[in-house]
């Protein structure tokens, strides 16, 4: 699992990347004003778990690091300091998070749709009852 802090125009964003059986889900949090570690630790304590269970979408990714295997400390050093140098997301889960968001968008249309459709029914048979009112004594 990794979390990445990031200022993002006039925002400070979190993106949350987990690797799960080789598929990569990602979540995207926005701070607002510049996390402080409270804040951080917060989010990672109490909401994380609940927000990566509720990923659904996932991209699939070849494990980087070989995990079978020692490290060399060095190499080790190395990627770690490239890791806190790069800034930003990678392709990856800018992939899973555009996904979960056309998801969302799909699922979102649809309840729309249906919320429209009622409606248009309860107005539907509200006019169709006014009617019969008008004509009950003829």
């Amino acid at each position: 699992m990794k979390l990445t802090v990031y200022f993002e125009g006039q925002y400070w964003v979190g993106v949350v990347e987990v690797t799960v059986e080789g598929k990569l889900k990602a979540y995207r949090h926005i701070f607002g004003a510049e996390p402080k570690d409270p804040e951080i630790l917060e989010f990672v304590n109490f909401r994380l778990l609940s927000v990566i269970n509720g990923i659904t979408q996932a991209v699939g990714v070849e494990n980087v690091m070989n995990s079978t295997g020692r490290i060399n400390p060095k190499r080790l050093a190395r990627l770690a300091a490239r890791e806190t140098s790069a800034r930003g997301v990678s392709s990856f889960a800018q992939e899973a998070l555009r996904q979960e968001y056309e998801q969302r968008k799909k699922e979102k249309q649809v309840k729309s749709k249906e919320e429209r459709e009622s409606m248009e029914d309860f107005k539907r048979e509200l006019k169709v009852q006014k009617a019969k009112e008008k004509h009950r004594g003829r």
